[in-house]
């Protein structure tokens, strides 16, 4: 029976995850997650209180995948500043990732603080993911320069909100020279 039960809460999961995709977070709808799985809708409150629990699932589900994401592109680089700029430009992606995006969105309506807390709490853990690269560098202050760093990433994926494909890329590229050579404005070699 439990594993009956947590197979179709992951067939919900992967409903919302298609709903956001393809309609963004208009097209999350328990009637909807009820059709794509075939579940009654009554059904649905079984697994869900609410849009919110779903979403706070999805993130409780997702955030680490995406994080292991950000991670081995990072672990594939050789140097600590290619491993810098697969940090950055891996969450840029993330963030342009239709679900992301509905999800960010939903969170900020419809979570209550205490799931908005956790799910802070979830990015600040990325910054550690950098912190290694950033002391190899020779940052004095790792730690301190990891959050400035992901204060230039939230930036930029706020940037890129609605942008083209050519204009993120170019806010990415933008990102990653900012975070590799400061405000320097002579060409890397």
């Amino acid at each position: 029976m439990a594993e009956h039960r947590q197979l179709q809460r992951a067939a919900l999961l992967d409903a919302a995850r298609e709903l956001l995709t393809e309609g963004g977070m208009e097209a999350l709808t328990f009637p909807a997650l009820a059709a794509r799985t075939g579940l009654a809708r009554s059904s649905v409150y079984e697994y869900f209180r609410s849009r919110a629990a779903v979403v706070e699932q999805l993130c409780e589900v997702d955030f680490p995948l995406w994080a292991a994401e950000i991670e081995a592109g990072m672990a594939a680089c050789d140097s600590a500043n290619d491993q810098l700029a697969a940090y950055i430009r891996g969450q840029l992606v993330l963030a342009g990732d239709p679900r992301h995006r509905a999800i960010v969105a939903l969170s900020a309506a419809e979570l209550d603080e205490a799931a908005r807390n956790r799910i802070r709490a979830a990015h600040a853990g990325l910054v550690g993911l950098v912190v290694e690269a950033l002391g190899a560098l020779g940052h004095q202050d790792p730690r301190l320069a990891a959050t400035l760093l992901q204060g230039v990433v939230e930036s930029a994926v706020k940037y890129s909100e609605g942008r083209s494909a050519a204009e993120r890329e170019l806010i990415a590229d933008t990102a990653v020279a900012l975070a590799l050579r400061g405000l320097d404005t002579t060409p890397a070699n």
